[in-house]
């Protein structure tokens, strides 16, 4: 039967102003995720888990995940063991949301880990409450300064387990302007790695 958290996200997903694709749920994989994150279906992150492989939203920009599929890894996939941070999704730009908490007896927030500044940014918001900022509209906003003109059409030519890598990359004052870079696509997990390497050698924590 399906749960009321899948609903209302469903209901979200029907009425988003920009296009969004449910990856279709494998049930086996939906299984072992829910399980090794020990959540249930009435959260709004284990709907998600347990009814797609993952949400693509926005021509691909933004992809929320799920059980799994088609080049996109589970949530279970991403869990970083003692760091108390649970990767909840990536954008195509190489960016991070994670599930953490910031201290203990303080309820869970996402934050973000964006390619322009290479530092995490707590938004204050629990996993539901971002996710329905993702599916109304937030993300136009959001990613005004990581957009260039025609991105639509060159996001949604790249896979899912491929992000867009730029040279000069934004962090730099030469990467600001992304119309202006050279953009490819690399494999999603090599360009946060490199995103990741950059923070570390610049000291940011």
């Amino acid at each position: 039967m399906e749960q009321s958290a899948w609903s209302e996200i469903s209901a979200l997903v029907a009425a988003a102003p920009y296009p969004v694709e449910v990856l279709p749920a494998d049930s086996q994989q939906a299984a072992a995720c829910l399980a090794a994150l020990e959540i249930t279906t009435r959260s709004w992150l284990g709907a998600v888990v347990a009814n797609s492989g993952g949400l693509v939203i926005d021509h691909g920009w933004l992809r929320v995940l799920g059980g799994g599929r088609d080049g996109l890894p589970g949530v279970a996939a991403e869990m970083v063991p003692g760091a108390g941070r649970l990767v909840v999704a990536f954008d195509v730009m190489g960016g991070q949301f994670a599930w953490l908490q910031a201290e203990p007896a303080v309820r869970p927030t996402v934050h973000y880990f964006g390619p322009e500044d290479l530092a995490w940014q707590d938004l204050e918001l629990g996993y539901g409450d971002w996710l329905e900022a993702m599916l109304t509209g937030a993300l136009t906003g959001f990613y005004e300064g990581l957009r260039w003109p025609g991105w639509e059409a060159e996001v949604a030519g790249v896979a899912l387990d491929q992000g867009i890598s730029a040279w000069p990359p934004p962090w730099t004052r030469e990467g600001k302007d992304l119309s202006a870079v050279s953009r490819k696509p690399i494999l999603l997990a090599e360009l946060v790695s490199v995103h990741q390497d950059a923070a570390r050698q610049l000291g940011f924590p």
